[in-house]
């Protein structure tokens, strides 16, 4: 299986925690492949000022199984990048789309949650507002739920922060094994947390 991160300016680093759990996940599913992908080949300047070069441009990206698209800060600009929401539109049908925190955001712009229930970051400190409630009132076609992870089969959403790690092991045990998917969790150290965040927030499918 082979996926694609989206980089754009802006990322949370710690989304890049998806990224991680993919390239641990290696050591019990040798197949899996990952690449990073960006509007220009240029360096994408994170949240917190890291650089990260991209593998890809958008324009020659190769075919993919899955495409996770992040969040952070810089999603509004990047949910407006015409660029971008024609590359997740386009790819929409051949890969599935997997958004972790604000990733969701994006996708909604793009049209990609339309129809769908669909979950995103929920936990802010004031005077922020919840992204959850933003893609409520912003998007009223979407079904906005807080939730773990919701699986709608083309499109997955992830919820916010560190639940990125979840929304990965849950690709990874509905589309490859859970025995696989409980394997890397325990390999990361993040068995417990798993379980734990699972009996704390639903998975909707």
């Amino acid at each position: 299986m082979k996926f694609a991160f989206l980089l754009y300016e802006g990322v949370e680093p710690i989304d890049l925690a998806a990224i991680g759990v993919i390239s641990m996940a290696k050591r019990v599913i040798p197949e899996l492949s990952y690449l990073t992908v960006a509007t220009d080949g240029a360096l994408q300047r994170l949240s917190n000022g890291l650089r990260v070069a991209p593998d890809f441009t958008l324009d020659d990206c190769p075919d993919v199984d899955a495409i996770i698209v992040p969040g952070g800060p810089g999603w509004p600009d990047a949910s407006e990048d015409i660029a971008i929401r024609s590359f997740l539109q386009r790819r929409s049908g051949s890969a599935t789309l997997v958004s972790v925190c604000t990733g969701a955001m994006i996708l909604a712009t793009a049209g990609l949650l339309d129809g769908r229930v669909a979950t995103t970051k929920c936990e802010v400190r004031a005077p922020e507002i919840s992204p959850l409630a933003v893609l409520a009132r912003e998007h009223p076609e979407v079904d906005a739920r807080k939730a773990l992870v919701v699986d709608s089969g083309a499109v997955i959403t992830g919820g916010g922060v560190s639940l990125c790690i979840d929304a990965i092991l849950h690709v990874l045990a509905t589309r490859i094994g859970t025995d696989e998917a409980a394997e890397v969790a325990r390999i990361i150290e993040y068995a417990h947390a798993w379980q734990a965040n699972k009996a704390r927030l639903p998975t909707l499918a």
